[in-house]
């Protein structure tokens, strides 16, 4: 390809993902001059979305997608207030829903697809990209331990703060191996680059991972693939986890290397600046491990992408989508 073509073509960029890190990479990404595709997890089953999940089985859970459709839409504040509304906990049955929610499963159980209703929001709520599920079919997370023992439940697997060995997904209606969404494959196959995360490792990057056809398009494509580090540990599934660690498991649960950069943030956290109480499933910051990422073939990017803000602590938007551009231009050339 040259570059002049490439001048002519916008960049096609796929981020998968889940949580609320990937929200915050979309929304920078946006009005960017770049092709955006978001691949989201539908392995959630706590809150309103396993609410959801439990009352209409066909339904994948909407929360991670309605944020995402949020992060990605033009749409006036008062409309993106509207679509985030969470009832009261005094509401009964509608209690901690947020309406958003809602309005995903109406229009997947009136279209038949989650795939669908997505699709049709999306032109409803002017999205710069597209928004795919990782699977049109609710998916089971389930974590094996190193102790032999097992966890069902993406919202189950951190409880007993145990070493997880690996995590695996099946579908929800008949336990079989999930397939991919429509276009998800296609979509990792034509990019110039695959961003994953930030997210939970074990429970918002990995699910996404383990749908087998997504894992095979991941080693088999030619896009730069960037894993953007946690900047935290959390309980249950990264306690005293290096950087290098986090790629280590995910090359493991591929069974070979396919992460080509990693971004890591190097700002230290200032002492006592975190509200435990509200982000309590957080530890301490991810230690640096450089020489081991690049024993795994790791290009290493580490610079500040720190973010505080109401006693939490995240990836600033902006500097880590400029990063990721200079990275798929400079490919380029």
């Amino acid at each position: 390809m040259t570059m002049k073509t490439y001048r002519i073509r916008k960049p096609k960029i796929v981020v998968i993902g889940g949580g609320t890190g990937l929200p915050v990479i979309l929304k920078s990404l946006r009005n960017q001059g770049v092709d955006i595709t978001a691949v989201v997890t539908v392995a959630d089953d706590g809150g309103s979305s396993g609410e959801l999940r439990d009352s209409i089985t066909t339904i994948t859970p909407p929360g991670d997608l309605r944020n995402v459709l949020i992060a990605l839409s033009d749409m006036p504040k008062l409309y993106e207030d509207i679509f985030q509304y969470r009832f009261h906990e005094g509401d009964k049955f509608l209690a901690n829903h947020a309406l958003g929610n809602l309005i995903i499963a109406g229009m997947s159980e009136m279209r038949g697809s989650t795939y669908e209703a997505i699709q049709l929001l999306s032109k409803m709520m002017h999205v710069d990209g597209k928004v795919y599920p990782s699977s049109d079919e609710p998916l089971i997370l389930q974590a094996v331990f190193e102790d032999g023992t097992t966890a069902i439940g993406e919202s189950k697997i951190a409880i007993d703060r145990k070493t997880i060995d690996h995590v695996f997904v099946k579908n929800q209606a008949n336990n079989e191996l999930p397939k991919a969404a429509r276009k998800v494959v296609s979509s990792i196959m034509e990019a110039d680059m695959i961003v994953l995360g930030p997210g939970s490792l074990f429970t918002s990057i990995l699910p996404n991972l383990m749908i087998p056809e997504i894992g095979e398009a991941l080693i088999k494509t030619n896009a730069e693939t960037i894993y953007i580090c946690n900047i935290m540990t959390q309980k249950g599934e990264t306690e005293h986890f290096t950087d290098a660690e986090h790629v280590k498991v995910l090359h493991q649960h591929l069974g070979q290397p396919f992460i080509d950069t990693v971004l890591v943030n190097i700002e230290k956290v200032p002492e006592g600046y975190m509200d435990f109480e509200i982000y309590d499933e957080y530890l301490v910051q991810v230690k640096h491990d450089f020489q081991g990422l690049r024993n795994q073939g790791c290009r290493v990017v580490s610079t500040d992408f720190l973010k505080l803000h109401d006693g939490g602590v995240f990836h600033d938007g902006e500097k880590v989508v400029s990063e990721l551009l200079r990275i798929v231009y400079s490919a380029k050339k």
